[in-house]
């Protein structure tokens, strides 16, 4: 085992095994507290502070937890086994620290005990080194949305930087494509109607905030374990689709106002109204489904075996633009030719 907190490479990334300690005060059941009390003094002498006494057998199973307080209630010829805490509470190694930290929300304790498959005692976790792993991680959340590496630091160099950063914005280039694509489709309708490209980017950068707020929300809710495959999931969606629909037509309001009063100061021949329609109904439906996409795109992504965080925001992007851009402009060719 490693000597060093993070070292231990023989465990998943971001699980407790990577974050495990060695554990200092081990004893056997039978020992006594004047026994005890000597080697814990001999340990203290150590750098490394504990606040509890494992208990374990022959074998190594983890079969008890003593504190410190309980040891100096206790006279000295009392045996551990007497008065230790059997079946204490354990964390797995393999498991993830974000469901760590899950499965100790109500504990509070100052470590944890961490144990393998057969029950033995293999490590210590401190619990400040989860909370400390688990706030890295929801702060590189924003970063790896838009393809900046959680490894990526203000001290990186450039080259590296550049490693880290290039692919994603190639990889966004061609999701630009489908977008543009899209709006080319409907180059006619453009040509027709100039008024309706003033609007486009009105319609993407609404529909991709919205988009944007539920996915920033799903993923928090997978960091801590809220949102779980199955009903959890299934309202979430929902939830977000009345989200996405009540405020899409509130916004598209407001926009298809400002489409009505733009289009009364063009020449004749596009008629106010109709446009003004077709953004409010074109605004509502892409935010629909931009928050339904916010949700769908991490989820998706953990489905298939991949950081729900990763590059998430360059796939919600181009989903929401081919939504606004496609109502909009598929509403205008409906309604005006």
């Amino acid at each position: 085992m490693s000597e060093q907190p993070g070292a231990n490479n023989d465990y998943p990334p971001e699980s407790v095994g990577r974050l495990m300690e060695p554990p200092i005060a081990v004893f056997p059941p039978q020992l006594t507290v004047g026994e005890a009390v000597e080697k814990i003094r001999e340990l203290a002498a150590g750098t490394r502070a504990f606040t509890y006494g494992y208990i374990t057998d022959e074998s190594g199973v983890l079969v008890g937890v003593v504190t410190m307080r309980d040891m100096l209630l206790q006279g000295s010829d009392a045996r551990l086994e007497s008065f230790m805490l059997r079946q204490p509470f354990t964390l797995p190694a393999a498991c993830a620290v974000r469901d760590a930290m899950r499965l100790t929300l109500d504990k509070h304790y100052p470590s944890y005990p961490v144990c393998d498959e057969a029950g033995k005692l293999i490590g210590v976790i401190r619990g400040s080194r989860m909370f400390e792993q688990q706030n890295f991680e929801i702060i590189a959340q924003a970063g790896r949305m838009v393809g900046v590496e959680k490894e990526e630091r203000t001290s990186t160099s450039f080259w590296q930087s550049l490693k880290f950063r290039h692919p994603w914005l190639q990889f966004n280039l061609l999701t630009a494509f489908v977008a543009a694509a899209v709006v080319g489709i409907f180059e006619d309708t453009i040509d027709r109607f100039v008024v309706l490209a003033v609007f486009l980017p009105v319609l993407a950068g609404q529909s991709g905030n919205t988009g944007c707020q539920a996915l920033a929300v799903a993923l928090r809710g997978m960091t801590l374990g809220e949102l779980v495959p199955g009903q959890d999931q299934r309202k979430f969606i929902l939830k977000e689709a009345g989200l996405g629909l009540t405020n899409g037509a509130l916004v598209g309001l407001t926009a298809g106002l400002g489409m009505y009063l733009y289009a009364s100061m063009q020449p004749a021949g596009q008629s106010p109204l109709e446009l003004a329609v077709i953004v409010f109904l074109a605004m509502t439906a892409s935010c629909l489904l931009s928050g339904v996409s916010g949700v769908i795109v991490p989820v998706t992504l953990k489905k298939m075996g991949a950081d729900p965080a990763t590059a998430s925001s360059i796939f919600l992007t181009t989903a929401t633009d081919v939504a606004s851009m496609g109502c909009f402009l598929g509403l205008a060719k409906l309604m005006l030719d």
